[in-house]
């Protein structure tokens, strides 16, 4: 985990078994559904490192230790529906966080999240219906009746730049800001393999195919339980023809031409990022 305006990224040591003994401060991710309870400052926010939860009349559900942030143990906490914010602070959306919280505490909160949700939808287990009991030493979930064992969820989604010489391919969702293009992402389907979802996604979202498919890296992505795998790619042929369902818009841009670009913490603005500095931009 990076973040530009920090020297250094802050080593997170994940963990299952909080540390025993210890009395000094902790990082508390709170959330009431999947808002998370924050100090509001000017410009940026704080999440909480001392709170007593009973003293403010708040009611905790339940709670994860998710492991250590430089030393400081870190907990997922939730809440009752009903619970109100102290003065001083909110309930937010991480996507309403962008740019206003530390990008290492933004990625500890999307994993926070994320096990929050995992555990609230698996209090039983979907094969007989017993309440299931939360694993000791792993992060998983246990039927004492039958012994399924659940996992937290996660949804595997691919996401690629596609250049056509000193062009990107952008498109647009109709679920996006307005004005803002970004390059196309999709979930991998059962018996998939990570290119196989590369070309489908494309061809079917835009009509254009690719090849030349090469991994860029990968990015947590906690709306609400995904792992985005980057991929560069090459258009291999095709005319433009969108989805109409999915998308709203898609089209070929040049370094100096572009629209509105998703925030620079997601991976694909880095994707962009990567081919606007092929092309000699700084960004």
């Amino acid at each position: 985990m990076t973040s530009p305006n920090m020297s250094s990224p802050k080593i997170f040591i994940p963990g299952i078994v909080p540390p025993t003994g210890y009395m000094g401060p902790s990082w508390w991710f709170a959330f009431q559904g999947n808002n998370l309870l924050v100090y509001l400052e000017d410009s940026s926010v704080r999440i909480p490192c001392e709170v007593d939860f009973s003293r403010l009349g708040i009611t905790v559900i339940r709670q994860h230790y998710l492991g250590l942030l430089e030393g400081r143990p870190c907990y997922s906490v939730e809440l009752t529906e009903d619970a109100k914010p102290p003065e001083g602070m909110a309930f937010q959306g991480l996507r309403q966080l962008f740019n206003r919280l530390e990008e290492d505490l933004f990625w500890i909160a999307g994993r926070a999240v994320q096990i929050v949700d995992w555990d609230r939808t698996h209090q039983f287990c979907g094969k007989c219906g017993s309440r299931m009991i939360t694993g000791s030493r792993e992060r998983a979930k246990e039927c004492p009746q039958c012994g399924l064992v659940n996992y937290p969820r996660l949804a595997p989604a691919i996401i690629v730049l596609v250049e056509r010489d000193s062009q990107i391919l952008l498109a647009r969702s109709h679920r996006f800001p307005p004005g803002m293009y970004s390059v196309i992402a999709g979930f991998v389907d059962p018996g998939e393999t990570l290119e196989e979802a590369v070309v489908r996604e494309v061809k079917e979202e835009t009509g254009i195919d690719v090849k030349d498919i090469h991994y860029f890296g990968s990015q947590p992505w906690p709306f609400p339980h995904s792992l985005m795998i980057a991929f560069t790619a090459v258009y291999a042929g095709g005319e433009i023809v969108i989805e109409d369902e999915e998308i709203e818009a898609a089209g070929w841009f040049t370094a100096d031409n572009l629209p509105a670009l998703p925030n620079k913490i997601s991976i694909a603005r880095k994707l962009i990022d990567w081919f606007l500095a092929k092309q000699g931009k700084v960004t």
